[in-house]
């Protein structure tokens, strides 16, 4: 039956189907199998993805292990087996794009990793940066991963963070590290100081995004720095109008159905989600909805929004790192999600099913022995880590 229809036909079905039935198919016969792993249709299946927002994965990680559902049923949570060697200590998912998840281990061991596809790619250590002064404190590491349209090119920037305990200041450390080269580079210190070391670059419009504050004073309000990966420079965001002269609250960031997404905490009492409807717009910013005490989340100490339901009618959040829940935008209710096999005090992350390899910006070998990278050097620098 396949061979009544054009290849054309044939190529637009088979790229509207999720990654696991690509990969059955892919024994169909040989003309299917080449098909599949050709570098047009893996774009072709991750455009059609991306546009029709379909294939969606939840990812949570609880200490070590990392657990898979499907958003679209948020059925029974299937552990996934990552590539790094944990040394009996949790890893970090440092972000997620076009299918591709990037993890880190406490060896400072980072990949790139497509768990659909069981492909991974070991990155070049970066070893840490040291302290300046005796006074300086080292404070956080933030990573961000995102991909460059424009340079056709996967990034991932890490930010070392000081601070000088004698005079108050602060400095950082940018290092950026590029798929297309294979290497890290040093980039002009971030003029800002962290807020929220546990939130790591969240990407929308092509720029990394993270919390920040200009001085080291009690009140200095929170800002949004975003990271353009394409010229590889800070710049802030507008911020919506909050009422709030001050700037009082606590800020966090994430991504929501494709737009940045903050969420402002008010104390213990109250809880604002706003949404940037048109990137880089300060009149798109919406108030999507806000919690109170009266929403029987026992506390209102942290939330982020994941995503939206099929109907749009619900927005998934992550709860204090503990559960899910759906909140209703029509009913304004809270309701538990509830999935089988689902791991306590979790940290979820969505990606799309796609068949993107880690490698595929890579056009020559020359690195080859670096993607399995040299396990006794880890080892030993596990070691290190550990003395």
């Amino acid at each position: 039956m396949a061979d009544l229809l054009p290849p054309e036909v044939i190529t637009d079905i088979l790229s509207r189907l999720p990654v696991h039935s690509l990969i059955r198919f892919r024994c169909t016969c040989k003309s299917w199998r080449s098909l599949i792993d050709s570098t047009h249709f893996i774009l072709l299946h991750l455009r059609t993805s991306l546009s029709s927002h379909s294939h969606s994965t939840l990812v949570l990680r609880r200490d070590s292990e990392l657990y898979q559902v499907n958003l679209g049923t948020l059925d029974r949570a299937i552990e996934l087996n990552h590539p790094l060697m944990c040394y009996s200590n949790s890893i970090k998912v440092l972000g997620s794009c076009n299918g591709l998840l990037c993890l880190c281990n406490v060896a400072e061991d980072i990949a790139l990793w497509n768990p659909n596809i069981r492909k991974h790619r070991l990155l070049p250590y970066l070893p840490a940066e040291r302290r300046e002064r005796d006074t300086t404190l080292f404070a956080a590491r933030v990573y961000g991963f995102g991909y460059d349209s424009f340079g056709e090119d996967y990034k991932l920037v890490r930010i070392s963070y000081f601070v000088d305990l004698h005079s108050r200041t602060f400095y950082s450390h940018v290092k950026l590290y590029s798929l297309r080269v294979d290497s890290w580079k040093s980039l002009p210190n971030m003029p800002y100081g962290l807020c929220c070391a546990r939130t790591m670059g969240v990407f929308v419009g092509g720029a990394l995004h993270w919390v920040v504050t200009r001085k080291l004073e009690p009140d200095q309000p929170d800002l949004i720095v975003a990271f353009d990966l394409r010229l590889e420079s800070f710049s802030e965001v507008p911020l919506p109008e909050t009422g709030n002269v001050n700037g009082n609250f606590e800020m966090d960031v994430s991504l929501l159905g494709g737009c940045l997404c903050m969420v402002e905490h008010r104390g213990s009492t109250r809880i604002d989600v706003w949404v940037m409807e048109e990137y880089g717009s300060v009149d798109s910013w919406c108030k999507l909805f806000s919690l109170t005490e009266h929403h029987n989340l026992r506390s209102l100490k942290s939330v982020k929004p994941l995503a939206y339901s099929g109907d749009g009618d619900r927005v998934l959040m992550e709860h204090d790192h503990k559960k899910l829940c759906w909140y209703s935008l029509k009913d304004k209710v809270v309701s538990e999600a509830k999935i089988p096999g689902m791991p306590h005090l979790i940290e979820a992350t969505v990606y799309v099913g796609t068949l993107v390899p880690p490698t595929l910006l890579i056009k020559s070998d020359g690195g080859a022995k670096q993607k399995h990278g040299d396990d006794k050097g880890r080892r030993r620098r596990y070691l290190l880590w550990q003395f």
